[in-house]
């Protein structure tokens, strides 16, 4: 069993990835934002992957990427974004970003579930 963390600051999709992520039983932690997803790794430092949209407050997904990138324990983490609202190029610019994988919402649960198999394969 994984711990995941979630970075959503939209109830609906924060329970539907939690539930997906349970029932492929993994523990799913949620964050209202990007800020307050960085705290919760740094001071716990004990999530194995991390599910982030792109638009929320305080610290978007993208700043978010671009400060796990930087940060020396935290760097290797994978990260799978989630969003409605962006286009190829967009999706381009976050995987080089750093991004691990890209999920278009509304979430379907089998894309979800292979998204993180495929991420904690690659990390084997």
């Amino acid at each position: 069993m994984k711990r995941i963390l979630i970075a959503e600051d939209d109830r609906i999709s924060q329970r539907l990835a939690k539930t997906i992520v349970e029932s492929f039983g993994h523990t799913a932690f949620v964050s209202p934002n990007g800020k307050h997803a960085y705290e919760a790794l740094k001071a716990e430092n004990s999530f194995d992957l991390l599910i982030t949209d792109i638009m929320m407050p305080e610290m978007d997904g993208r700043q978010l990427i671009q400060t796990l990138r930087g940060d020396t324990e935290l760097r290797e983490m994978p990260v799978i974004i989630m969003s409605a609202v962006v286009g190829v190029s967009d999706i381009s610019s976050l995987l080089e970003l750093g991004a691990t994988r890209f999920l278009a919402k509304p979430l379907i649960q089998e894309e979800l579930q292979e998204s993180i198999r495929r991420c904690f394969a690659a990390k084997s």
